[in-house]
């Protein structure tokens, strides 16, 4: 597996950016395996970034790519899959560039049901610009932007990109990887959008700030904090508040996907067009060009 997954991977730009103990490299690791195991092909495949230690996941991988402007990753997908159905389009973002500035693209994106995968990786803080607050930085949390604890109730992200219209929707964390891993290959064979929350440790701007700090303690509360979703329906709302509840928590099928309900539009109205220019001819003696 380690030299099958060099085949989508620009190893000419090892050692790559991300801090030491920092989760975002797991996932993607888990990203190339699920792109090996899927034998997708590099000339079709498109993984689109915006801003942030995330979305820079994007540059080392070595199919066609886009790092694009911040928050707007999935407007860019959106784009590019409508112009090429054929290509896998996937989105690797976080939680700053994903679900705050481009938390509107995101919403939009569920709702129209498009065939995109998004794998936004949660790390609770804008890593990349600072360490503050994010729209998924917890309750108390501080930030450099909160120096005193915030005081906002962050997202809780699938259950906002299932009510917004995505089909499929799943959640898991670096401290167990092969979960994630198969939920984003179940992501990408999904016709429809795929939403995949990662929770990853950010040690540096959110762990030397809140508790438990360190990177193997981060790691520890995140499986500690695990519990899947028929666990959580046992729970109350008050126990569930500092739970991490992973798997795959929507999946819907046959709902219209964006594109191919697009594509029959257009096919309706070159039809219409074509038959009302064959009326015109045909009542204007042929004469019509």
């Amino acid at each position: 597996m380690p030299l099958d997954i060099e085949q989508y991977l620009h190893t000419e730009r090892l050692p790559h950016m991300w801090c030491a103990g920092c989760g975002i490299g797991i996932v993607t690791g888990a990203f190339l395996r699920a792109m090996v195991d899927l034998g997708l092909k590099r000339e079709e495949t498109v993984v689109v970034g915006g801003v942030g230690c995330s979305s820079r996941a994007a540059g080392y991988v070595d199919v066609g790519t886009m790092h694009t402007i911040h928050g707007r990753a999935l407007a860019f997908a959106t784009g590019i899959k409508m112009a090429r159905p054929e290509f896998t389009v996937i989105v690797l973002t976080g939680d700053g560039d994903g679900a705050a500035i481009g938390g509107n693209h995101l919403i939009h994106a569920c709702r129209r049901n498009i065939d995109l995968t998004c794998i936004l990786f949660n790390n609770q803080v804008y890593g990349m610009t600072g360490g503050q607050v994010s729209p998924m930085t917890g309750w108390g949390d501080l930030a450099t932007t909160a120096p005193y604890g915030q005081v906002e109730t962050p997202f809780d992200l699938c259950r906002l990109a299932e009510a917004a219209g995505a089909t499929f929707v799943a959640r898991g964390t670096a401290a167990n990887i092969r979960p994630v891993e198969e939920y984003i290959k179940q992501g990408i064979q999904h016709p429809g959008f795929a939403f995949i929350e990662a929770v990853v440790p950010c040690p540096m701007e959110y762990g030397k700030r809140n508790a438990p700090g360190g990177v193997l303690a981060m790691l520890d509360d995140e499986k500690a904090r695990s519990i899947s979703k028929a666990e959580a329906a046992r729970l109350t709302p008050e126990e569930l508040e500092d739970k991490i509840v992973t798997g795959v928590l929507h999946h819907k099928v046959g709902r219209p996907e964006f594109q191919r309900s697009y594509a029959s539009i257009v096919a309706r109205a070159q039809a219409e067009a074509a038959e009302q220019a064959e009326t015109l001819q045909s009542e204007s003696g042929g004469a019509v060009s």
